[in-house]
């Protein structure tokens, strides 16, 4: 990675139907990371954007009567929507309908030629439309009168034709050494054992271009062949970048990508065909796939076909957009998958979030407005109470930075709301309502760390519920320059003196 400069990306959208919790996950985790490390001072480069070339969107377009462009330019403009309604910070919404992505996947193709790694041939095997991938026969078994894929459970489909191959036989010790030299390229470690062993059992080379259909990028000097779907769609990582252009700042100041966020379900072409690409062009691979879980519901999978999808759209409207992004970031374990309902939504903006940060913020200010006007001034006087919720704080936070850079989002929630419940009892136990008339001083001093601590946790939780904090940085009036992580080096965010506006509810509790 190159200091202070951090590029990630989120899976670019696939728009053959609406937006689903899939979809929503994917985007807020990448903007959850891009956040904070734009809080960490890092340069970010945050891209999305979509997948538009296939068989699947072919028949998607002519099922809806339409032209494949003309269905895309409809699709995308739903998905480039959800960026907003998601409350996402990326820098580019990337289309591979753009002149600049041919101009990436044409250069990449000719350099695969070139290094001699792509051949022609005939192929012959199994397909799935809706996966656009390709299985092998021990991949596939038969259910309900037909071929599914044992990885995805999507039907498949018997194709012979004509094809170009690109040589991943050739790959797999070389792959396995690379997995080796950069021992965190594929995170979780779970996700990281599943690459290897697969690459291990051995590896075919790979179909990347079709002739039965002509919806993608056609194979340069040869206009029967259309490019295969994922090395055309993966390229999206350096066209946004201006590839193959190596002297635009864009792709000096952030190749290789620091971190591809994921699903699963396409470890395998982000973490073995991705590397193999561009390590066969002289391309240097991105610095870490992380491969996040599924969204369940009860034990399976959210999908149409299963009628169990919770629409994100409509949970957004009833809850709100903070509400969402915090219980998604919090209920998926790191890697895992994660079972989400409305109950556990309810449950969480309860606790969490009205109970606990939002209950905090609303007590300090309110008595800060009700008996200091607003202002507080402290001396610099600490007692032995003030010592250990600092000293704890620090604890907690000392961690933190390495918890977010590892993708380990839930050890950093849990260690935040910990700061919450910490500083709320602090309060609960130093009882300044009762030194109004008695210690002044004492009183001042306590509400002043208070609010530090409001201000710390607000700066923390930023990336994940970033209307609420701006709410709370805004009526504390910290400066933006200084919203960031400066304080865990040991600066403090506050003078002796604060002045605050007055704040809202942050969060309503929901009742049955």
């Amino acid at each position: 990675m190159k200091h202070n400069n951090f590029y990630i990306t989120t899976p670019i959208y696939y728009p053959s139907g609406q937006p689903h919790m899939g979809h929503a996950y994917s985007s807020i985790l990448a903007d959850v990371f891009a956040r904070f490390m734009r809080n960490d001072n890092y340069k970010v480069h945050f891209l999305t954007g979509t997948d538009e070339h296939g068989l699947k969107i072919q028949r998607a377009a002519e099922k809806a009567g339409l032209d494949p462009l003309i269905f895309c330019n409809k699709i995308s403009k739903i998905f480039n929507d959800l960026t907003k309604k998601l409350n996402l910070s990326n820098d580019d919404f990337i289309r591979t309908t753009e002149k600049r992505h041919y101009r990436s996947v044409n250069d990449l193709w000719s350099r695969l030629v070139k290094s001699g790694d792509i051949y022609l041939s005939k192929y012959k095997g199994w397909y799935s439309v809706s996966d656009e991938a390709y299985y092998n026969e021990n991949e596939i078994i038969e259910k309900n009168g037909k071929k599914v894929s044992t990885f995805s459970g999507s039907s498949v489909e018997w194709v012979e034709e004509e094809s170009f191959f690109f040589k991943l036989s050739a790959w797999e010790k070389k792959l396995l050494d690379f997995y080796n030299k950069n021992d965190k390229f594929i995170l979780p470690i779970s996700r990281r054992n599943e690459v290897i062993n697969f690459v291990k059992s051995g590896l075919k080379d790979l179909s990347v271009s079709r002739t039965s259909f002509t919806w993608g990028i056609k194979v340069p000097n040869n206009n029967k062949h259309v490019i295969y779907v994922w090395l055309d769609a993966l390229t999206n990582y350096l066209s946004a970048l201006n590839f193959p252009n190596t002297n635009d700042s864009l792709y000096k100041n952030f190749w290789p990508a620091s971190l591809h966020v994921i699903g699963k379900d396409i470890l395998r072409f982000h973490a073995i065909y991705w590397p193999a690409f561009l390590l066969a062009a002289d391309i240097k691979p991105p610095n870490r796939v992380f491969g996040h879980g599924w969204i369940l519901s009860g034990d399976e999978k959210m999908s149409k076909s299963k009628g169990n999808i919770l629409n994100p759209l409509e949970i957004i409207n009833t809850y709100g957009i903070d509400e969402l992004r915090y219980y998604l970031m919090k209920e998926v374990s790191h890697g895992s998958d994660g079972n989400i309902s409305l109950k556990g939504l309810e449950n969480c903006i309860n606790s969490d979030l009205a109970n606990n940060y939002g209950n905090l913020c609303q007590r300090v200010f309110s008595f800060v407005k009700n008996n200091c006007k607003n202002k507080i001034n402290k001396t610099n006087d600490i007692s032995n109470s003030d010592k250990k919720l600092i000293d704890k704080t620090k604890l907690l936070t000392s961690n933190l930075r390495n918890e977010m850079n590892n993708q380990n989002l839930n050890n950093y929630i849990k260690s935040v709301i910990n700061i919450c419940f910490l500083t709320n009892k602090y309060i609960n136990d130093e009882e300044p309502w009762k030194l109004k008339n008695t210690d002044i001083k004492k009183m001042n001093n306590i509400l002043h760390l208070a609010l530090e601590q409001i201000a710390k946790i607000s700066i923390f939780f930023d990336p994940i519920i970033p209307n609420a904090t701006t709410k709370v940085l805004d009526a504390l009036n910290v400066k933006s320059q200084i919203r960031n992580l400066s304080f865990l080096d040991g600066n403090n965010i506050f003078n002796n003196e604060i002045k605050i506006n007055d704040i809202e509810i942050l969060f309503k509790k929901i009742t049955q």
